[in-house]
């Protein structure tokens, strides 16, 4: 049984699993970036910054430095936005221990590069093993112990066994599934489609356009995952299809939030400039649509929404130019 775990990355949904990994009787060490957010961990038993009005349980330990997490544990859960992963994998890397599974906590896809997480696992720390957990999840549901589902993808049967088990409680249930890829293309991709999702709420648009939106979204999604070698079907599951369905519905989503932020009217710099989260999609939204082009895919829906957030495009244009698409026949992943 794995017994020590650390967490690279103290946001909300690092500090989440803190809260679920001590939960399930684990001996947990999370790695902060910010002094002040260790401090209050350490010394309040709350991230007072990222994820208020939980108390965290005197035996989660904190520390800033990503080597010193790294030495002592038997997992690291990686949890720190996407763009920042190669960086505090970097730093961690000389005192990794051998066989210690790396597992990807976030969900997007390196800008710079265009890699999966898993693939920046493989080029940062070699021979490491890499899993993804990934799902439906919003951290305050989890830190709260609110029933939740989610997905450990792995080609290691060992580690599909070990980690479920060893993070696993009746409020969080975790599946598996050896497909790494569609797990990882399901988890970055949604954030796009819930930024295209909350225009179309601050847009005034209705609930018919965005349930069209989300089943078209899902489409480009697996239409991705087949090109990169994925199974199509990963993508109906929690990885694909249950995240896709929360992110798309709920202002509790970072990326929903900023679309429904932009369909009202504001500006993107302006939106970003009051949050101290992340919204993945925003960065995913470019790296989607060189994807796409790389492998003579379509992914109007994610083009749209690169075009609004890095081009200037007007909104009631791509709103427009996606309606006046010529209607096709209706097959999964076409």
């Amino acid at each position: 049984m794995i017994e020590r775990i650390s967490i690279l990355g103290a946001g909300a949904w690092g500090t989440a699993l803190a809260v679920a990994a001590r939960r399930a009787g684990r001996s947990v060490l999370l790695q902060a970036h910010e002094p002040e957010v260790a401090d209050a961990i350490d010394r309040l038993r709350c991230n007072e910054r990222y994820l208020p009005d939980i108390v965290l349980d005197p035996d989660i330990r904190s520390t800033t430095d990503p080597a010193a997490a790294v030495n002592v544990a038997e997992a690291v859960l990686v949890a720190c936005p996407a763009q920042h992963v190669r960086r505090v994998l970097s730093a961690a890397a000389a005192a990794w221990q051998p066989g210690v599974p790396a597992v990807i906590c976030g969900k997007g896809i390196e800008q710079r590069t265009g890699l999966l997480l898993g693939e920046v696992v493989e080029q940062t720390l070699p021979n490491v093993p890499v899993c993804i957990l990934s799902g439906p999840s919003f951290a305050q549901e989890v830190a709260r112990q609110l029933p939740t589902a989610l997905t450990l993808a792995s080609t290691d049967g060992r580690l599909r066994q070990s980690l479920p088990a060893a993070l696993g409680t009746p409020a969080l249930r975790i599946y598996s599934t050896d497909d790494v890829v569609g797990a990882q293309v399901g988890g970055a991709i949604k954030n796009v489609i819930a930024i295209a999702c909350g225009i179309v709420a601050g847009r005034g648009l209705g609930d018919n356009a965005r349930a069209a939106l989300i089943t078209r979204g899902l489409a480009e999604m697996a239409r991705l995952a087949a090109a990169m070698g994925a199974l199509p079907e990963t993508l109906t599951g929690l990885t694909g299809l249950g995240d896709l369905v929360l992110t798309c519905n709920a202002t509790q989503s970072r990326n929903f939030s900023l679309g429904l932020a932009l369909g009202q009217g504001r500006r993107l710099v302006d939106v970003l400039g009051e949050r101290v989260t992340v919204a993945e999609g925003v960065y995913t939204a470019a790296v989607a649509v060189e994807a796409a082009s790389r492998y003579g895919i379509e992914m109007p829906i994610c083009a749209a929404v690169d075009a609004v957030l890095n081009h200037d495009a007007d909104l009631d244009q791509m709103i427009s130019s996606l309606l006046a698409r010529p209607p096709k026949a209706e097959v999964f992943a076409a």
